[in-house]
């Protein structure tokens, strides 16, 4: 087994941001670079690759394409499968990292015909930005107020044909008029077990590590069905068997480095029963608001409503209502409680 020696042996499903550069480096080596080697998201795929073979024959730029979903799901993987498959180079920057017109202005100026501007987090662009990007998607043509007062100018850039890909993982935060100018919309899913499995499989095989039978298919249940989350349990499992000298990876070094982990044989980690014990333990199973639960876990809104929630919820673990959260019966049977437990507790808190 040929592996590397990682930094941090203890790297837990939602990793934070000081290993961000080292967690981007390690998932862009096992991105696939092409649309084959792309697994799951099927109809998003073959719309794509319609609308791509088209833009070819034209000999134009794709249309703007807009990417949403959950994290970890592959999005700017997408993107880069697009540029490659149009031939196109691509630029990448972030919603927040554009500060005023004049930083957009020199990405769009930069650009040849038919490349690709990928903007993640475009839902957090200013909306000062947004109006710029208004007449560079829909006329190719930027539109500039230079000076100010009485002597204030307007003046028109042209622009090459590009293509605006933006990603997203809180579609209804982007505002209509920039919504509305993208040529397409694809939301990406939550994916299957088999999927998994095969992204698992393949995983392994770029890092050279041997896998028992019945690894993959026990794995593709404990990642939250999210590929980058299955990435980073495969390299916790390799530093693992490599620190005690194992030539492949076993059933029992699987549940032995998930249980140091934290992680269960349905993916959720102790952040995870940490909320679902707060709203069953402290707030007798809800409801109860996001800022209140938020505090009791000692965890940022933001990560709880982004991260957490979206697959608690497609799990059935929690409901959103217009009162808060809520727990389910699938709650209390994976926190091993009855539902008379949390009520007799809440009488006496």
């Amino acid at each position: 087994m040929v592996i590397q020696r990682s930094r941090s042996t203890k790297d837990p499903i939602v990793e934070p941001s000081k290993t961000r550069r080292e967690s981007e480096a390690f998932e862009q080596s096992l991105r696939p670079k092409s649309m084959s080697e792309y697994v799951g998201q099927g109809k998003v795929k073959e719309h794509l690759l319609i609308h791509m073979e088209a833009a070819s024959k034209r000999g134009e730029a794709l249309g703007h394409t807009l990417l949403h979903g959950p994290p970890g799901l592959g999005k700017t993987t997408l993107a880069n499968i697009i540029a490659t498959e149009m031939g196109s180079q691509m630029r990448i920057t972030s919603g927040p990292a554009i500060e005023k017109p004049g930083d957009l202005a020199s990405l769009l100026t930069n650009l040849a015909q038919g490349d690709v501007l990928f903007i993640d987090e475009i839902h957090r662009m200013r909306p000062a930005i947004e109006e710029v990007l208004y007449s560079a998607m829909e006329d190719y043509a930027l539109d500039l107020v230079i000076g100010k007062g009485p002597t204030a100018r307007s003046m028109r850039l042209e622009l090459k044909p590009f293509t605006l890909i933006g990603a997203t993982t809180k579609a209804g935060s982007i505002s209509a008029p920039l919504r509305d100018r993208f040529v397409h919309n694809y939301k990406l899913s939550f994916y299957s077990n088999n999927e998994m499995e095969d992204i698992i499989m393949r995983s392994a095989q770029l890092l050279s590590i041997n896998l028992d039978d019945g690894v993959a298919q026990y794995l593709s249940g404990c990642c939250r069905a999210t590929p980058r989350i299955a990435n980073r349990l495969v390299r916790s499992i390799r530093d693992f068997a490599q620190v005690r000298d194992e030539s492949s990876i076993s059933n029992d070094r699987v549940l032995h480095t998930l249980e140091s982990l934290g992680v269960d044989e349905r993916g959720l980690d102790e952040t995870d029963r940490m909320i679902l014990s707060a709203i069953v333990e402290k707030f007798g199973g809800g409801p109860v608001g996001l800022s209140t639960l938020a505090t009791s876990i000692a965890e940022e809104m933001d990560t709880l409503e982004d991260v957490y929630e979206p697959y608690l919820i497609q799990c059935g673990f929690l409901q959103r209502t217009a009162k808060g959260r809520m727990a389910t019966e699938l709650t209390y049977e994976v926190l091993g409680m009855r539902v008379a437990d949390s009520t007799d507790q809440s009488l006496f808190s």
